[in-house]
This record gives structure tokens, sequence and C-alpha cells, in this order.
């Protein structure tokens, strides 16, 4: 099991430990985390598949399922928009975040199944465990590792392998 320990500023797995991004806005229990807060939501999340930067990375050699980003690639965070935490493409008629960014934190992408069976709004979206910024920056709620790190450990995890988030 992969443990991110957002008070230490950690993430421990296959025996490494290393430092880790978590939100902006703290964390909080999932029955508190609200879209936007910036908290990162304690809990266990399933790692549901991984989304990668085809012109960033190389393909995997993983168990979990995984797909190459598009440019065109986003994620519902609209509360109002009936795909809420949700892969939407993009333009999109509701509020949506890129994935395909500029900055690399989404080169590597681990969608955790924060708030996905079912979603509800405005509980939070796109959770996700993806690259560290290099100036450590806090995320909007994720969990971030250096993208070494994570691409090392994505040839590690499987399928039924969760994060907890715990503070």
């Amino acid at each position: 099991m992969v443990v991110a320990n957002p008070a230490a500023g950690t993430v421990s797995a296959f025996g490494e430990t290393v430092p880790a991004s978590f939100g902006k806005g703290g964390w909080c229990a999932a029955a508190d985390k609200r879209e936007g807060d910036g908290k990162s939501p304690l809990g266990l999340w399933p790692i549901r598949a991984a989304l990668l930067r085809p012109d960033r990375v190389a393909a995997p050699a993983t168990a979990l399922p995984w797909r190459w980003l598009r440019a065109t690639d986003g994620w519902s965070d609209g509360v109002a928009d009936p795909a809420y935490n949700r892969p939407v493409r993009l333009p999109h008629a509701h509020s949506a975040e890129s994935l395909w960014r500029g900055d690399g934190a989404y080169d590597v992408i681990l969608v955790l199944g924060h708030n996905d069976s079912p979603p509800v709004s405005p509980l939070g979206s796109a959770i996700f465990w993806h690259c560290r910024q290099p100036d450590a920056r806090p995320t909007e709620g994720c969990v971030a590792v250096d993208c070494d790190v994570l691409l090392r450990w994505l040839g590690r995890l499987a399928p039924g392998d969760a994060v907890a988030i715990a503070g």
C-alpha cells in the first residue's frame, strides 16, 4: 500500500519515503471535502488508471490500466455538470480542468478513486496522484511526488493498489 502523509509531507511505498506536495488548503475528512477548497481528502483511494503525456514520457511497463493523454482531455469540475468528476473532451459546456498542461504536473497522472462511485457534487473532483512541481508548491488537493519517482513506482503498482492519505 502507498501511504501519503500530508502532515509529514511524504509518500511511502516500496520501502522508500519521498517528499511530496499536498493540497494548498491542507487536508480534511473526505465527508468535508468541497469543490475548490484546495484540500487533500483523507481516506483510502484505489488507483483507477494512469494517464500519460506521450510527448514527455515513454510507454510504461505497468499492470495498471493506462492510456495516452490527448490535448483535448479534460476533467469536469463543474458542480452542475452531469459529468462532474469524470473525464471530458475539451471544449466542454461546463467548467473543466485541462489535463494537457505545460508545467509538467500532469505528465503522469494516477487517477484516484475519490468521490467517483458515484460522483456526488460538490464533494470534490480530480483528485490525482501526479508529478510534483520543481518548486514543491502545494497542489489543488492532489498528491504529488517527483516525476522520476512516480514513473519508477508505476512499474510496481498493480490493479487493486490504493493510496492511503492519512493525516
